[in-house]
């Protein structure tokens, strides 16, 4: 039977954005949208269904931005799979700037057994652009998608140069062919940083604010900022795009990097015409940079934002349910795979979400929000890790578990004394 469903939308306009020393918002252009769904049959298998900002997901896993959602053909194929939502490829008035190069990736392998070099990838570096497809032909996919695909989640990806008429230019025609959501790129690591795009905003609180609250005006759909890791503290951004009207902030795109020398030719992969750049690095190998970055912004939005009313992505070397999982026990509403997929395809989604049911029946929980940021709680100070573990010596009547001074290293047992201090 059908049943009815529910979506947020803006309808209004928020007040001006704080600086970085901000108050509390609440966002209050928020109005709904019904349409109808299908009920599904009682189930014995957890809940893995999500709202996030209104718009409800059969699941948490969302397709990130980049190669996966780069055209009409292989969103379908996303949504046909199962994927929660889909985020499509970064889109920008102009595509014609847009140039990519070939090759544009690089891998890096963990050493396989004797020594090989074709071990597991641990990490990827991409040199790649944003979409190089001109807007119309995009708008019009994602026009098409929409009505195929009327109750699944379509958030379109933008970024543009330091123009206000050119933001809003852009919005307005996403905007027109019924996306749910808007992702904001204010974090890719290479690029045009020349032309104030990308990282080269997301790293400037001012900057940031400034561009925020143009989106802010404009939009009448949830905004997500995405933000960048290549910077000390990422919550000051996140802080400053909430702050500025956006209902969530997605992290962490990827991290700044060079893949490495090729030790015959001496030349830097990837390797274009004997010559490289420094791109965004991905995979498996991010996921605990990652989780900090997360668990930094979840702090922050919960001692600081209302947890009702504004959100939280993460991204981040995702593979595996488990890994997902770590996500949401930092607090975090969904969780976003690009590289993941370009490795394992986009069957990916049934393991993660049969891996992550499985973790959930584990501890016996039946819903996302029955765990969701239940680890973030465990997290503190050095100076409280010090007096929490000197009470428990005390407690335990000095009972002790390792080393407590370096002057009880000794050199023989050097291995098994680090190994009695590893808590894993």
């Amino acid at each position: 039977m059908a049943s009815l469903s529910i979506t947020q939308i803006r309808t209004g306009n928020f007040a001006s954005g704080f600086g970085m020393n901000c108050a509390k918002k609440v966002p209050t252009r928020v109005g709904f949208k019904v349409f109808a769904s299908e009920t599904q049959g009682v189930s014995s298998e957890p809940d893995l269904s999500v709202t996030v900002n209104g718009l409800h997901m059969p699941n948490p896993f969302v397709i990130g931005s980049g190669p996966p959602g780069t055209n009409y053909t292989v969103m379908k194929r996303a949504f046909d799979e199962g994927w929660g939502a889909v985020i499509a490829k970064t889109v920008s008035l102009d595509a014609a700037k847009v140039i990519n190069v070939t090759p544009r990736y690089a891998r890096l392998r963990a050493r396989g057994t004797n020594g090989s070099a074709k071990g597991e990838i641990i990490g990827w570096e991409n040199i790649e652009l944003i979409s190089d497809r001109p807007l119309e032909t995009m708008l019009k996919e994602f026009k098409q998608l929409k009505e195929e695909y009327p109750d699944r989640i379509l958030i379109a990806s933008i970024m543009e140069e330091y123009n206000k008429d050119a933001w809003e230019e852009l919005i307005d025609r996403v905007e027109q062919t019924g996306v749910d959501a808007i992702e904001v790129n204010f974090s890719c690591p290479h690029g045009m940083p020349e032309r104030k795009m990308g990282a080269a905003v997301g790293q400037d609180c001012a900057l940031l604010e400034e561009v925020c609250g143009w989106l802010n005006a404009k939009a009448t759909v949830p905004v997500w900022a995405k933000m960048t890791p290549n910077i000390t503290d990422i919550s000051q951004p996140a802080r400053v795009a909430l702050s500025s009207g956006c209902e969530g902030v997605a992290a962490i795109n990827t991290i700044m990097s060079v893949m490495g020398i090729n030790l015959t030719t001496l030349r830097p992969e990837p390797c274009v015409e004997g010559y490289s750049t420094p791109g965004g690095y991905s995979a498996k190998a991010v996921h605990p940079i990652a989780l900090g970055k997360v668990m930094s912004i979840a702090k922050m939005m919960k001692s600081e934002f209302n947890s009702e009313h504004f959100t939280l992505s993460a991204i981040g070397g995702v593979e595996t349910g488990g890994d997902a999982a770590e996500f949401i026990l930092l607090g975090a509403n969904t969780v976003q795979v690009c590289t993941g997929v370009m490795m394992h395809g986009y069957g990916l989604v049934k393991k993660l979400c049969a891996e992550l049911q499985d973790f959930m029946k584990k501890h016996n929980f039946t819903s996302i929000e029955d765990f969701r940021g239940v680890s973030l709680q465990y997290f503190t100070t050095h100076t409280d890790l010090v007096q929490r573990q000197q009470e428990a010596i005390r407690q335990r009547k000095a009972i002790k578990k390792g080393l407590q001074s370096d002057k009880d290293w000794t050199g023989d047992g050097f291995v098994k004394e680090t190994e009695s201090m590893v808590s894993n």
